[in-house]
C-alpha cells in the first residue's frame, strides 16, 4: 500500500502562491498536478521550477487529437519526465495505440474516461447514453486493451473500474470532497470523500481547492492523510 495517496492540483494563475503551496506540502503529498491553467500561464519554465522543488509531477494535459499528433505530444511530454500524464480514451483506438511509443516508459499514461463535471443528462446529450457506468466500462476496456498504465475516473465508478481492470492497474480519482467542504464555484458532479474513494479501490486521489484554498493547507492535507490510514 502506498504511504502517500494525495495528488494536490495546482490549478492557479498565481505562480508565487503555487510555489508556496508546493514548498509547504511537498513532504506530505504523493505528487502535484499541473493542468491547463498553470501550464498555459507559466509554460515549460514554470513547470521546471515546480519540478525542481518537488520532482513528482502529474502533467494533466488530457491529449485528444489525431494519432500522429498525440504520438508527438507524448514524445514531447516524456522529455519533461512527469510521473503521470493523460489522454482522452474517447480519442479512439488508433490514438490510444499511438501512445505506446516505447515499452519501458518513465511516464505512466492514464486514460480519462468520463469527466467528473458531467452528469447523466450531459452524457445523454454528448454520448447518446444516459448510463454513465456503461460508458465508463466501455472506455476502461479500451484503456486496458491498448495497454495504458491506468485510468482517471470519478469516485462513483471506482468499484466498477477496479472489478474490470483487476489490481495491477492504476486508478486515479478526482472529484474528491472532504467532509464539510462547500464552495459556490464547485463544478464537480460525481464526488466522494477521500476515505470512501480509497475504500472503493482508488490508488491516488486528486484534490485541489479543498486544500489549496483553505486557510491552513498543510493541516487540511494532514487530516486527510490521517483519515486514510
Amino acid at each position: 500500500m502506498m504511504n502517500k495517496r494525495i495528488i494536490v492540483a495546482l490549478d492557479s494563475n498565481n505562480f508565487i502562491n503555487c510555489i508556496r503551496i508546493v514548498k509547504l506540502l511537498k513532504d506530505d503529498v504523493y505528487a502535484f498536478k499541473i493542468g491547463y491553467e498553470f501550464f498555459l500561464n507559466f509554460g515549460i519554465e514554470g513547470y521546471k521550477k515546480i519540478k525542481y522543488v518537488s520532482p513528482k509531477i502529474f502533467l494533466d494535459l488530457k491529449l485528444h487529437d489525431i494519432p500522429n499528433t498525440v504520438k508527438k505530444g507524448i514524445e514531447a511530454i516524456e522529455k519533461l519526465k512527469p510521473i503521470l500524464t493523460t489522454v482522452h480514451i474517447s480519442g479512439g483506438d488508433q490514438m490510444l495505440k499511438s501512445t505506446i511509443i516505447k515499452k519501458n516508459r518513465n511516464t505512466k499514461i492514464l486514460g480519462v474516461s468520463i469527466l467528473t463535471s458531467l452528469d447523466s443528462n450531459q452524457t445523454l446529450k454528448y454520448y447518446n447514453n444516459k448510463n454513465i457506468n456503461s460508458l465508463v466500462k466501455k472506455f476502461i476496456k479500451a484503456a486496458k486493451k491498448f495497454k495504458l498504465d491506468g485510468v482517471v475516473c470519478s469516485p462513483k465508478e471506482i468499484d466498477l473500474v477496479r472489478k474490470e481492470v483487476g489490481n495491477n492497474f492504476l486508478i486515479v480519482t478526482p472529484g474528491i470532497r472532504p467532509a464539510g467542504y462547500k464552495s459556490k464555484n464547485d463544478d464537480q458532479k460525481r464526488t466522494l470523500s477521500p476515505k470512501m474513494a480509497i475504500k472503493k479501490g482508488a490508488d491516488l486521489l486528486v484534490i485541489g481547492r479543498p486544500i489549496t484554498e483553505s486557510k491552513n493547507p498543510l493541516k487540511n492535507l494532514r487530516e486527510i492523510n490521517k483519515s486514510l490510514k
